[in-house]
């Protein structure tokens, strides 16, 4: 877990403090597949700015997500570039809009951070190019390397009693 000691910058109102740190990132599970960050650690930028009434937090990273397709499972890399941005006010109250999660004793906890900028900007399905077509459904071979049909309609017998009760009555 990689943290960030805020006291250790000292910060008047107005100023800011720009820092390039390396983030360590444990690798993402997505519907059972697991997706590693690279490179690893991350490098990114933390801008720490001091204001009257608060502190705004700032990261921005490169980051390549690397595991398999959602629908051939080939190998697939995902390039992210992001920004994220947190506000801590010096006196937040019970307002939970004026915290961030991710300060606690004046140490920022940047692995938690950066995972969970990268979720929040995920595609719905990580794929290895946008037009892939996936696993055959009736054999399994990969439709991207050998495209092909099946001449033959395959019956599960398993489903003979429902078949027979689309059919109808005989």
């Amino acid at each position: 877990m990689t943290t960030f000691d805020l006291r250790s910058i000292s910060l008047r109102s107005g100023e800011q403090h720009r820092e390039l740190v390396e983030v360590e990132v444990e690798p993402l599970v997505l519907a059972g597949q697991e997706y590693r960050p690279r490179p690893d650690p991350i490098p990114a930028e933390l801008t720490v700015t001091r204001a009257s009434s608060g502190t705004v937090l700032e990261l921005a990273f490169r980051v390549t997500l690397h595991g398999p397709c959602f629908r051939c499972l080939a190998d697939a890399d995902l390039h992210l570039d992001l920004r994220a941005r947190e506000y801590q006010a010096a006196s937040p109250g019970a307002d939970g809009e004026l915290r961030t999660d991710y300060l606690a004793d004046d140490r920022l906890d940047l692995s938690a951070w950066t995972r969970e900028t990268i979720a929040l900007e995920l595609p719905d399905k990580i794929l290895c190019r946008a037009e892939c077509a996936g696993l055959c459904p009736i054999c399994g071979r990969n439709l991207n390397e050998e495209p092909h049909e099946h001449a033959e309609e395959v019956h599960d017998s398993r489903w003979a009693a429902l078949e027979s009760l689309r059919d109808g009555p005989r």
